[in-house]
């Protein structure tokens, strides 16, 4: 049976470096861009018990 994801897929417009960038700073931190693209939205609505997702280090060029 194939994997049934328990929320429909959506489609968002981001430029190719920031989702790459989004990409490895989510798997440093033991997550993926799904994940925190969902914190940060609930965050922004002010859903009871949401909270920021944690920010990756600095990268200073």
């Amino acid at each position: 049976m194939p994997n049934k994801p328990s929320t429909p897929n959506r489609a968002v417009r981001i430029d190719d470096e920031t989702w790459e960038q989004l990409g490895d700073a989510a798997a440093a931190a033991g997550t993926d861009r799904s994940a925190v693209l969902r914190e940060l939205a609930r965050w922004w609505l002010r859903r009871p018990g949401a909270k920021m997702p944690p920010r990756p280090g600095r990268q200073d060029s």
